[in-house]
């Protein structure tokens, strides 16, 4: 059996966030949550994953600047940028950062795990 997806999911939003992680874990991923960009590159640091989800706005430090250091500490990670809110800007910017690519909110979960599934391609040279 293949090895199960690792995917980080960084996003302020409690309850977006726990909801995301249940249902990718029904779906057979190995999938973690992170309240804060600094929480992100803390879980960065101590351990490995495929996909990073990034919420674009956030308290301490914006998904850009996350998007950053987290390239950084974990060059392979794909890096999904993720928003409610933020202009294309944002996105656009994510982009030239290397983040895989960039969905809005709300994001039905299928789409979710097929962009996931996508950048964990890449990652592999399957794409």
């Amino acid at each position: 059996m293949a090895e199960a997806i690792r995917v980080l999911i960084v996003d302020d939003e409690e309850d977006f966030r726990e909801t995301i992680i249940k249902r990718l874990k029904v779906r057979k991923l190995e999938a973690c949550g992170a309240g804060t960009g600094t929480a992100a590159l803390d879980l960065l640091r101590e351990k490995e994953f495929d996909v990073m989800v990034l919420d674009v706005k956030m308290p301490d430090m914006n998904g850009v600047d996350t998007l950053k250091a987290a390239k950084q500490i974990a060059p392979n990670v794909e890096v999904i940028m993720l928003t409610g809110h933020a202009s294309m800007e944002f996105g656009m910017k994510g982009m030239q950062l290397g983040a895989f690519d960039y969905i809005m909110k709300p994001v039905p979960i299928n789409e979710l795990l097929d962009t996931i599934t996508q950048a964990y391609n890449k990652k592999q040279g399957l794409a």
